[in-house]
């Protein structure tokens, strides 16, 4: 007799950890990883352990939530010194070469006065030796870039700290991410599987198409009576409800939180900076959910960098329905800008495309072309970043995300290239987090706090934003990317009053606009738009 085939339930997180804290771009890539394990992990594991009741009465306070303050309520300090203990054990060689890059920070800066190089790599530290090189910018001043496929390769990049942790959720309450590591619960099942693990894509397979749960428990590795118990209660015999598939003759723009925009047609459908909550429980606020998320994705666009745009948690359970990934091209080997690609690549995404500035895609009625994207990176020398038009039969959007309009002409030049455009989605958290909240553990050089105040990764102000539908012309704007929903706090650590200055701003703009005859609306929760210009037919054969 056969086994009876399960599905998993619909709102079962997979939650990717690394060394048990939360998962996001700069944990895989060697030289981030390492620079946050010790600049990020240990230093508040260590400030916890001195004064854990600090900790707790800051988490409590809502101006604090987002700084490095374990939420563990002052409580299980030992299990804090048994992490702590486990990290110096196994990230030795991670701790060994965050020591050697602000070693040899020090070093270029106290001896590389402009004369030639080649003795200097005579001075590199050991652990480096062969994952450099050095140079000068054209005012002589030294830095290094790493090598960093190299770094892939090497004894620095460990897949055995890649974990994921199964459970089922029935809210959106959660300690902010990158300062709360995951303990023992006992509804968690934690998986010691790379991400690169078949296993995810199968597990995934499951919340649409049935399968045998032995098959998928032996896949896991999944043993022991109470891990397979546990187990067991993520799954159900009831199928999730249908996906109806989009098959109308407009372009339909379906919202999903912060800065995620599914845009279809009957043909194609594209999903940006894929953040998606969980059905099967009521959050007080409407939202889509990934069970409204088609079969097949023909394309994941992703903005750049950080953590609420490159959500491993969503990204992992899709990777198996996505034809193609799009990501901002990055090159030089800089530490504050690890390679995308390289990082997708590594984690066992293997479709995926970087675009350079300006250069465009193609395929069919659809063409998706990488814009140049200012600011929101606290004037750092970062570009894997990118805004995208998307263009189906003639029809325009445009995603900015939390862009920054520092020089207007920038993008008069762009238009002119481009032409206008019909929607606008623009990201206008315009106060921003400073530098070193997100930077901090890269930074070997002290920073000051007036130079950390002044850095911020800031969005566009309404000014800022109106410079934008001046050079455009868009028929609809709507503001996106604010972090306001509550499935999105853990990550961003946003509570917004009617008097913050980006609710302000962006109010402003919607004002403007609307005064102007141009549709325009803040996003929130969930919405569903349906654009059919006039002068745009799309191709209904």
């Amino acid at each position: 007799m056969s086994e009876k085939k399960v599905y998993l339930k619909p709102n079962v997180v997979f939650e990717p950890l690394f060394d048990r804290w939360y998962a996001w771009s700069h944990l895989i890539s060697p030289a981030t990883a390492a620079m946050n394990i010790v600049g990020r992990h240990l230093s508040i594991i260590d400030s916890y352990i001195e004064a854990p009741h600090a900790h707790a009465e800051a988490a409590l306070i809502p101006k604090m939530k987002g700084g490095p303050f374990m939420d563990l309520g002052g409580k299980r300090v030992d299990e804090i010194k048994s992490l702590r203990d486990k990290t110096l054990k196994q990230q030795e060689k991670a701790i060994q070469l965050a020591s050697a890059i602000k070693e040899l920070d020090g070093l270029l800066t106290r001896d590389a006065k402009g004369m030639g190089l080649d003795a200097m790599y005579e001075k590199v530290p050991d652990t480096l030796k062969g994952y450099v090189e050095l140079y000068y910018d054209r005012n002589n001043n030294a830095d290094f870039r790493l090598f960093e496929p190299l770094l892939y390769q090497s004894e620095y990049y460990k897949p055995d700290s890649q974990s994921l942790a199964l459970w089922i959720t029935n809210n959106d309450h959660r300690p902010f991410c990158l300062s709360t590591p995951r303990l023992d619960e006992e509804n968690v099942l934690h998986l010691n599987i790379p991400f690169d693990h078949k296993g995810i894509d199968e597990l995934a397979r499951m919340k649409r198409t049935p399968s045998e749960l032995s098959k998928i428990k032996q896949l896991l590795g999944v043993s022991g009576s109470r891990e397979e118990a546990l187990f067991e209660t993520f799954f159900t015999d009831e199928a999730p409800p249908p996906y109806n598939k989009y098959t109308g003759d407009k372009i339909r723009m379906r919202y999903y939180g912060h800065a995620c925009i599914l845009i279809e047609t009957k043909d194609v459908s594209i999903l940006v900076d894929p953040l998606i909550s969980y059905y099967g429980y009521s959050t007080g606020l409407e939202h889509f959910s990934d069970v409204d998320l088609p079969e097949t994705i023909d394309y994941v666009l992703i903005t750049h960098n950080h953590q609420d745009h490159i959500l491993f948690e969503t990204l992992l359970p899709l990777r198996h329905k996505v034809k193609h990934f799009i990501v901002p091209r990055t090159a030089g080997g800089k530490l504050v800008d690890p390679e995308l690609k390289l990082m997708f690549d590594n984690i066992g995404f293997s479709n995926v495309t970087d675009l350079a500035e300006m250069q465009t895609l193609r395929e069919g009625d659809t063409a998706i072309t990488a814009l140049p994207f200012t600011g929101e990176h606290s004037d750092l020398n970062i570009i894997g970043k990118a805004c995208y038009l998307v263009e189906i039969s003639g029809f325009k959007l445009m995603f900015m995300a939390d862009s920054r309009v520092v020089e207007p002409a920038l993008y008069s030049n762009i238009q002119r290239q481009v032409g206008n455009i019909d929607v606008l989605f623009l990201g206008m958290e315009c106060d921003g987090a400073p530098l070193t909240w997100l930077y901090g553990p890269l930074m070997t050089r002290k920073v000051t706090r007036e130079q950390d105040g002044s850095r911020r990764l800031a969005g566009s102000d309404c000014a800022k934003g109106m410079t934008l539908v001046d050079i455009f012309e868009p028929d609809e704007v709507y503001v996106y990317a604010m972090g306001m929903e509550p499935w999105v706090e853990f990550i961003s650590s946003i509570q917004y009053t009617d008097e913050s200055n980006p609710i302000v701003q962006s109010n402003k703009l919607v004002k403007v606009c609307k005064n102007r005859g141009i549709a325009a609306e803040r996003l929130y929760g969930e919405k569903e738009l349906l654009y059919n210009r006039k002068d745009v037919i799309l191709d209904t054969e």
